[in-house]
């Protein structure tokens, strides 16, 4: 970025009304010029291509492309767009992802449009902006040790009456540790519990 220019900032984002929020809030802050906008993340890539922004702000979560997957294409063609990651829930494996591959700030969605706005800034300066909020977070685990137990158990196959008498619990006991589970994952049966499990590494 050239010294006394505005910060060209490109933002992508499927949700609409979130988006149209961000870039409002840019527009607002006379430092930052959107050159663009898309909902889907290949758009976004090619477009990044195209403009070369200074910063582009990237939903974890996009059609097409998914934001991991912009970053790393922008990373690999050695574009100087500096990236700023945006999730809904901010995951500690997706976020020492993100930021281990090149982004500057890994944000949650509940950040204010001011804390985003910064984040741009100091993206844009060079600077790695760590989320307050997600700090904190990244240091609890988040399933409990017998959670974690009973999923990678449940992982395997077994039954929760199994799963009771290996670890010397009654099945209403397992069944409770299994309902936690799925509220933290987000998920609402067993085998979406498991799949959501590989994928965050937490089962193998």
């Amino acid at each position: 970025m050239n010294q006394g220019t505005r910060v060209r900032v490109y933002v992508a984002d499927d949700h609409p009304v979130f988006r149209d929020g961000v870039v409002l809030a840019l527009k607002r802050r006379p430092e930052f010029e959107v050159v663009g906008d898309a909902e889907d993340g290949r758009t976004a890539l090619q477009a990044i291509r195209d403009l070369v922004p200074d910063v582009a702000v990237l939903d974890v979560n996009m059609p097409g492309l998914d934001g991991h997957a912009v970053l790393r294409a922008v990373q690999r063609d050695g574009l100087a767009t500096r990236v700023v990651m945006l999730s809904a829930t901010v995951l500690p494996p997706e976020a020492r992802e993100a930021l281990a591959a090149g982004a500057l700030a890994y944000l949650s969605k509940e950040a204010t449009r001011d804390a985003i706005c910064d984040a741009v800034a100091a993206a844009a300066r060079g600077d790695r902006l760590q989320d307050d909020v997600a700090e904190p977070e990244w240091q609890r685990p988040l399933l409990s040790p017998r959670e974690l137990e009973v999923l990678r158990l449940t992982a395997g196959g077994q039954s929760a009456p199994s799963i009771g008498r290996e670890l010397h619990l009654s099945p209403e006991t397992v069944k409770t540790h299994l309902k936690n589970v799925y509220e933290k994952l987000g998920v609402s049966d067993r085998a979406a519990a498991v799949a959501e499990g590989m994928r965050r590494g937490l089962v193998e």
